[in-house]
């Protein structure tokens, strides 16, 4: 058996899909705005005083802290039909076609919210493990469940839901450091594979 992981943002779509939710959601003026408020937590995150995850639930709970879990998901439901599929690159898609043609397993292993990526994914009969975010009392606390899924923490991710030594061959795209480790389990690996379009 073959199994192929792909990192979403940025190797699978040309923008980071966590401020085109915002932006769905929200609205651009509203995103630009969010943005002036939590500028101190952005400067923080440069400056290597705030742990990236601490400054998306920062980012979250801003835009979606309080927002009852139904309206989120049918807002991401509604996002992955009419926005997602833009975003998306053809050489990328191409690839996951591919190989679902010579029935190996696809994996979308992304940091963003399995909340706007899987119904995508469902589509396309791609399975998704992402970032999960804490929901409480039937609303979106803005907190992540468990850790962002980044790094080291796709690897678990990954562990956690296959195993690896029943695969004959592993591939894995990606596009970022925090990609890395996953590559790191592939025997044939794709760096920023998709970008000529």
């Amino acid at each position: 058996m073959t199994i192929a992981f792909f990192d979403f943002d940025g190797t699978i779509t040309h923008k980071d899909t966590l401020w085109e939710i915002i932006k769905f959601h929200r609205g651009r003026a509203a995103m630009y705005a969010g943005v002036v408020q939590l500028a101190p937590a952005f400067i923080r995150y440069f400056l290597k005083t705030m742990p990236a995850q601490e400054l998306k639930e920062q980012v979250l709970g801003y835009f979606f802290g309080d927002m009852p879990i139904a309206e989120f998901t049918a807002g991401c439901e509604k996002f992955s039909r009419e926005r997602l599929p833009a975003l998306i690159r053809p050489l990328a898609l191409t690839a996951i076609r591919k190989h679902q043609q010579q029935g190996h397993h696809v994996v979308v292993v992304t940091a963003s919210a399995q909340d706007w990526v899987a119904s995508w994914c469902r589509r396309e009969n791609i399975v998704c493990l992402g970032t999960r975010l804490e929901v409480k009392n039937k609303v979106i606390t803005g907190k992540i469940q468990g850790l962002n899924c980044n790094g080291e923490e796709k690897v678990n991710r990954i562990r956690q839901a296959y195993h690896l030594e029943h695969f004959q061959e592993i591939y894995a795209y990606g596009d970022t450091k925090g990609d890395r480790p996953m590559l790191a389990l592939a025997q044939h690996t794709e760096y920023k594979p998709f970008r000529r379009m």
